[in-house]
């Protein structure tokens, strides 16, 4: 099934600075709370359907901002995201941009934010739940999400490596649901996702030298 994309304009006359590209499940409700707190000059993008990486650039494809910032429907903004969010991408406008991510749910899941910010900060490796942000003509030709059954955010940040784009933190925090640990028990949805992402990246870390 091909996404379905709404695209709600900015309240500005000119080209935004920012399109908001919400992918959703087909029966997902609207995430109304996130919604409410995106400024009026920020085109906001809802794309319903398909595969996550079809509704990622399906999204892409009728964006009209500068810079494009994909937010997933659970992801919760905490003050001052926006405010940074602008702040890096008008220090750093060609780079792919990312926020530091919290877990909702038990004390265990501190683990996992820890986690994620080792592998971000460290290895220049964020993933989708990171709120990415960068460029539309950047975005546009590094080729867009691969369309992979799993993983599409993963391969777009080594798409950038490869193409010499930074990668950079935007120093702020969001926050997103642990549903899917509470649903597989934690151990085994971090295990799985550790296995996948090694699996995913060793072939990309071994083109990216090649290509270096």
């Amino acid at each position: 099934m091909l996404p379905t994309v709404e695209r709600r304009p900015a309240a500005t006359a000119s080209r935004p600075d920012f399109s908001v590209i919400l992918p959703l499940a087909a029966e997902e409700l609207l995430p109304e709370a996130l919604i409410s707190l995106l400024p009026p000059d920020m085109e906001v993008i809802l794309a319903r359907g398909g595969s996550r990486a079809d509704s990622l650039n399906a999204g892409a494809a009728v964006a009209t901002g500068a810079h494009l910032w994909f937010v997933h429907a659970d992801t919760r903004l905490t003050p001052g995201a926006i405010a940074a969010l602008r702040a890096a991408a008008a220090q750093a406008p060609e780079a792919l941009l990312f926020f530091d991510v919290g877990f909702d749910g038990p004390a265990i899941m501190a683990l996992n934010g820890a986690g994620v910010r080792l592998r971000s900060h460290l290895l220049r490796l964020p993933f989708g739940d990171q709120a990415l942000c960068l460029g539309a003509a950047v975005f546009h030709r590094l080729g867009g999400y691969p369309i992979v059954v799993r993983g599409e955010d993963h391969l777009l940040v080594w798409r950038a490596h490869r193409a010499g784009v930074p990668v950079r933190p935007v120093g702020a925090r969001v926050t997103t649901s642990s549903r899917r640990y509470a649903r597989r028990g934690w151990a085994l949805t971090t295990a799985t996702h550790l296995v996948l992402t090694v699996r995913q990246a060793l072939p990309e870390f071994i083109a990216y030298l090649r290509g270096r």
